[in-house]
């Protein structure tokens, strides 16, 4: 038998979520020992989800979603995992969509491995990054598990670090590499349902170049965007209108250290919706 349909895409609850906070922003919990103000007795693992915790708990019914940056926790091994595990379940049951930054990309058996931990137990998120360096083959699998289970994947398309440039500014026959990784996430997002404006497969595309960003928007339509590079990185909301739709939805903005290393990060995270909220001209 075949399993059940998810009761709502991740697109759609998403948009939801946008709605009753009024902007599409995204606070990135990326802990960093050396910057966590108490550090429980010198115990890092316990440092670094206690700190994860208090930011989940200040920006709760402020922000729509919130991304755990997987690598701050699996470098403490099986200890950190399980503390992102908890925090991922904290921020759920706190009503805030979750997006586990994992950036996984594998090959054929692997690839859907890593999907699996992503959709169903302890690590399950509402959606997960991907990388698609070894060809989109290896997307599928995070593709057919998101679409059975009701979640999102963001591919890497054009990230926000300056060395992204090496390779995806590269030319191509078929254009620069990604505006080929684009066209690819366009063709994986047909076929939705009637209703739904956005697929299941969404990119991730970087604030600092807006101009790069809004050409990518055109190329693809059908998917949402993760945006980071808000705040610390330098990119500004304003320039970033292009990337939202009529009704405010479309893309999510990122910002991580200047809201959770911030005196007071529910105020960081209130001005990251103010902003978010006037590029897509809500306000």
């Amino acid at each position: 038998m075949a399993a059940p349909a998810p009761a709502s895409s991740f697109a759609t609850r998403l948009a939801a979520a946008v709605d009753r906070r009024g902007g599409a922003a995204c606070v990135g919990l990326d802990p960093v020992l050396e910057k966590v103000p108490h550090r429980n007795g010198g115990d890092p693992v316990a440092a670094i989800e206690a700190f994860s915790l208090r930011v989940v708990e200040a920006v709760a019914g402020l922000v729509p979603a919130v991304k755990l940056q997987m690598a701050c926790f699996e470098r403490y091994g099986s200890r950190g995992v399980a503390a992102a595990e908890r925090v991922l379940g904290a921020a759920g049951e706190a009503e805030l969509l979750t997006i586990a930054d994992a950036k996984r990309g594998d090959i054929g058996v692997s690839a859907a491995h890593y999907a699996a931990a992503f959709t169903a137990g302890p690590l399950a998120a509402d959606a997960v990054t991907v990388s698609p360096y070894l060809g989109f083959d290896t997307l599928v699998p995070f593709r057919e598990a998101a679409a059975a289970a009701g979640t999102g994947v963001f591919v890497l398309v054009r990230t926000s670090n300056p060395g992204g440039d090496d390779l995806q500014s590269l030319r191509t026959p078929g254009g620069g590499v990604a505006e080929v990784v684009a066209a690819g996430i366009e063709r994986m997002n047909g076929g939705l349902q009637a209703g739904e404006a956005y697929g299941p497969v969404g990119a991730v595309v970087g604030a600092t170049r807006p101009a790069v960003a809004e050409a990518l928007r055109v190329r693809m339509p059908r998917s949402i965007l993760l945006v980071p590079g808000i705040g610390a990185q330098g990119g500004d909301p304003a320039a970033l209108s292009a990337l939202f739709d009529a009704r405010g939805h479309g893309a999510l903005l990122t910002a991580s250290r200047s809201v959770i290393y911030a005196e007071d990060p529910a105020e960081g995270a209130r001005r990251l919706v103010a902003a978010a909220a006037q590029a897509a001209d809500r306000g």
